[in-house]
């Protein structure tokens, strides 16, 4: 592992999200020596908790404690600093106090790169309000009179994991991550998720579809082999000395 001291921001709108779609990311990343920083803006104790509230007496302090002990498991395979925020789910809100809660962590952890939900998601409205909390306040941390005792931010790109259903999110991957020599420790973070196991094989069959894919964009002559890889859709420009 390089000890590169460069950082990276996962804004996750429940706390499984981080770890089916950008799981492969955080753990090669943090190989690597980034410190990965995730925000859970909520534990999904509502809208993606049903088996849990499927057993006897269960409650809503008792269905957070069950997401949040799930989600820690697996950031720490994944080698993840990972926050709860408990802002709730369905519906999610974002107060002002969240907002600029962002704008601080910005500010402070000077992210080299952002991964959020897609921009539209029809099927749930807490991912792309997560998505809208982390690029109004990336551009907010990008204000000079905004907070002057801390540093300005400067342009970290953003990109937008994938999705569940991508087509009706009009979602497109634009930038494959080649996830291969991680793909263990993200299997095992995903089966820290025990509140969802029926997508345990879905986001498999995900990586491994993303992975052929990967391939044919290198070429399929290429020696380097990828058997699994994630997909992002990159939201800001590319800013470059050459083609």
């Amino acid at each position: 592992m390089s000890n590169t001291n460069k950082t990276a921001l996962v804004v996750s709108a429940h706390s499984a999200d981080f770890v089916w779609r950008c799981g492969g990311a955080i753990a090669s990343h943090v190989k690597q020596g980034w410190h990965v920083k995730v925000i859970c803006l909520s534990y999904g104790e509502r809208g993606e908790s049903a088996k849990l509230w499927k057993l006897p007496d269960m409650t809503l302090e008792k269905v957070k404690a069950a997401r949040r002990e799930e989600a820690q498991r697996a950031a720490d395979i994944l080698g993840a600093d990972v926050e709860f925020w408990d802002i709730g789910d369905y519906p999610m809100r974002v107060s002002d106090d969240t907002l600029f809660r962002m704008v601080d962590l910005y500010q402070t952890l000077q992210p080299e790169f952002v991964l959020s939900h897609s921009v539209k998601d029809p099927y749930n409205f807490d991912h792309p309000l997560a998505m809208h909390l982390a690029q109004e306040a990336r551009v907010t941390a990008q204000a000079a009179g905004h907070n002057l005792e801390q540093k300005v931010l400067g342009a970290p790109p953003v990109y937008a994991f994938e999705p569940h259903q991508t087509e009706q999110c009009e979602w497109l991957p634009n930038t494959y991550l080649d996830i291969t020599h991680v793909w263990d420790l993200k299997r095992q973070a995903i089966e820290c998720m025990a509140g969802q196991e029926h997508l345990w094989a879905y986001y498999t069959r995900v990586a491994q579809q993303r992975g052929v894919q990967a391939k044919r964009n290198i070429g399929i002559t290429a020696k380097r082999n990828i058997e699994y890889a994630e997909g992002y859709m990159k939201l800001t420009p590319t800013v470059v000395d050459t083609l």
